[in-house]
């Protein structure tokens, strides 16, 4: 679907005028004023102002897609709420004068342990789409994961960021195109597949129902009801046999598969959905090279626990052989300093750089990575904690 934002240069003029009015000199907090709408990227002070505007800038369905969960959306809820049962213990008297956030990922440094996660389509939110998130993943030095439903090529999206990015694998039940798949991220140069776990069905998406009934426009224009037309939309379909896929869930998926994908590729592979000791002491004895503990933002199940909840015992089943990554409900820099001290390597992150992404485009990416890092800077130096490498679990209590 297009984005119809329209002109919004006059209503920004507007609020302009509006902040500048003497009759609100008198607001003193935002619990006073709550109109806290933003006019430039610089002016959001988190990444919750920059939900704001692009929930005011996208059509409904599409923030609908870019913010439901399934269900009743427990786990969407739990996946916020699981930060508050971690606290933070700090410590005095460090020299926190230089902060280095600096991280190792399979022999690459990275300045900060903040990764764009895969989300699809994402010129559903900005007309530049993948290729605005990799112009800003590449200015502020990031990592980032390339979905296999992006609506940019891997190569220009790698040509965009200026070096090779991860890729996500959605992998299909028709074993032809997922080697498919493989190879062209192979060829790209990407290092690393993220094979998806967290997605074995498609769940009851019920926000995004309702927000599409709220949409007036023709959605048939861009969406065909065709079963499978969509793969036709997405350019790392280009040139495969698609015919009889209806979509890119998972429910035949198992140990064997992992096994396969790992006998075609010299790529790391890493599993991305890894939630419980178990699974994770499976991951390391069939060799795999990474795992991203996730419940796919809350859009892929509805078990009720946070993946914040579930770092620890897959970080203790796997005990530091391979590195371990976590997505999901990442909003403030002392989330990010909660996983890191539960044993994350790397955090990755979605909704909010795809909110800068709806705002404003590629500063707004900048924008989100801007903010993230700050306060992640700013909790490393409240908290007594000058290197990530002295983030250690100490840091966190559940009493």
């Amino acid at each position: 679907m297009p984005t119809n934002k329209g002109d919004t240069s006059s209503r920004r003029q507007f609020l302009r005028f509006l902040a500048g009015s003497p009759l609100l000199a008198y607001a003193g907090t935002a619990a006073t004023f709550p109109d806290s709408e933003i006019v430039a990227p610089s002016e959001a002070l988190n990444v919750f102002d920059l939900e704001e505007f692009a929930r005011k800038s996208l059509p409904p369905a599409h923030f609908g897609f870019l913010s439901t969960g399934v269900d009743d959306e427990v786990t969407l809820r739990a996946n916020r709420e699981g930060f508050l049962k971690f606290k933070i213990r700090s410590r005095r008297l460090v020299d926190t004068r230089q902060i280095d956030m600096r991280v190792q990922l399979f022999g690459r440094e990275w300045p900060t342990p903040i990764v764009l996660a895969p989300v699809a389509s994402q010129r559903a939110f900005h007309e530049d789409g993948e290729l605005a998130s990799a112009r800003a993943a590449r200015t502020r030095k990031h990592l980032q994961i390339l979905s296999t439903n992006t609506t940019v090529s891997v190569e220009d999206v790698t040509a965009a960021i200026g070096a090779p990015v991860w890729y996500q694998l959605y992998p299909t039940a028709k074993w032809s195109v997922t080697q498919g798949l493989v190879k062209r991220a192979q060829a790209a140069g990407c290092p690393v597949v993220a094979l998806t776990l967290d997605q074995a069905t498609a769940g009851s998406r019920e926000t995004l129902a309702r927000a599409r009934r709220r949409d007036e426009r023709v959605c048939t224009d861009c969406h065909s009801r065709t079963p499978g037309a969509g793969f036709m939309r997405k350019p790392m379909y280009r040139d495969l046999d698609t015919a009889g896929l209806s979509g890119s869930s998972t429910p035949h998926l198992t140990w064997e598969f992992v096994d396969r994908l790992k006998d075609i590729t010299t790529m790391k592979v890493v599993l991305k959905g890894i939630v419980t000791e178990e699974d994770a002491r499976l991951a390391v004895e069939h060799g795999v090279d990474g795992v991203i503990v996730s419940n796919h933002g809350g859009r892929g199940e509805e078990s009720g626990r946070s993946t914040i909840e579930s770092l620890s015992e897959v970080v203790d089943a796997i005990g530091g052989k391979i590195p371990v990554l976590i997505d999901s409900g990442f909003r403030r820099g002392t989330d990010i300093f909660k996983a890191l001290a539960l044993g994350a390597t790397g955090i990755c992150i979605g909704r909010p750089y795809l909110w800068g992404l709806a705002a404003f485009g590629q500063p707004g990416v900048e924008r989100t990575l801007e903010l993230l890092t700050k306060e992640l800077e700013m909790a490393m130096r409240m908290n007594g904690a000058p290197t990530i490498a002295s983030i250690t679990r100490r840091f966190v209590t559940t009493s």
